[in-house]
C-alpha cells in the first residue's frame, strides 16, 4: 500500500509539473463544489505505555501493530483559488495490541468526521499545494482484552484539532490528491494518515 501511494504521487506530480508560470492567474477562479474518495495507511505516534493509559489497561507487556489501511471521503467548496472549506469522514483502521498469553489481544478501531478550512497555493493551471486546519469528532472503539477478562477497557471519543498538508492535480473536472493528516485525538493517542484520493469537481 505504501509503495502504491508513493508511486501514485510521483507519477501525478512528475507528469504535470511543467513550466506554466509560477502562480495561477487570480482571474481564473477555481470555485465550486467538489467531492472525492481516498485510501492509504495510518501510523500511531505513541508508544505502548501511552496507548495503555489511553484505554486504561494498566499493562505494558504486549506488542503494538499500528500500521493499517485508511479510507476517507470528503466534500468541499472552493470560494476562490486560495481558500476553501471541506467536510470529511475517515475510517482510520485498527491499532492492534498483542500480548504473549493466549487470547491476550485488543483492537482499537478509530474513525473521525469533521470540517477543515483549506489554504491553497496554485502553481500554474493544473497543480496546487494546500494546508488545512479544522476540528474532528473522533471515536476510538476498544475490543478484546490483554489477558485480564475482568478488566473493562475504556472506549474514548472527543472533539480535537486536525491538521494537514498536501498537493493535488486538477484535470478538467477530475482531481488527483495526495495528503498527510495529523489527528490529534489525545496526548496518548495521535494518528498520522497518508492518503491518495480521486475527486470530481462540479
Amino acid at each position: 500500500m505504501k509503495k502504491f501511494l508513493l508511486a501514485t504521487v510521483a507519477v501525478a506530480a512528475s507528469g504535470l509539473l511543467v513550466p506554466q508560470g509560477v502562480m495561477a492567474d487570480p482571474s481564473d477562479r477555481s470555485e465550486g463544489l467538489y467531492m472525492g474518495l481516498g485510501t492509504g495507511f495510518s501510523s500511531l505516534q505513541n508508544d505502548r505505555d501511552e496507548v495503555a493509559d489511553f484505554i486504561g489497561s494498566g499493562a505494558s507487556d504486549y506488542r503494538l501493530d499500528d500500521d493499517d489501511n485508511v479510507w476517507r471521503g470528503f466534500v468541499g467548496y472552493n470560494f476562490n483559488p486560495y481558500v476553501g472549506v471541506e467536510g470529511f469522514y475517515s475510517d482510520l483502521g485498527k491499532v492492534k495490541l498483542r500480548g504473549d498469553e493466549q487470547g491476550a489481544h485488543t483492537d482499537i478501531k478509530s474513525s473521525a468526521y469533521g470540517a477543515s478550512v483549506l489554504g491553497k497555493l496554485p502553481i500554474g493551471q493544473h497543480f496546487e499545494f494546500f494546508a488545512k486546519a479544522g476540528l474532528a469528532k473522533w471515536d476510538a472503539d476498544v475490543r478484546g482484552n490483554l489477558g485480564d477478562e475482568s478488566l473493562t477497557l475504556r472506549n474514548n471519543d472527543g472533539v480535537d484539532p486536525l491538521y494537514g498538508v498536501g498537493a493535488q492535480v486538477k484535470l478538467d473536472r477530475f482531481l488527483i490528491r495526495a495528503e498527510f493528516e495529523r489527528y490529534d485525538f489525545d496526548s496518548d493517542y495521535k494518528i498520522d494518515a497518508f492518503t491518495a484520493s480521486l475527486g470530481w469537481r462540479f
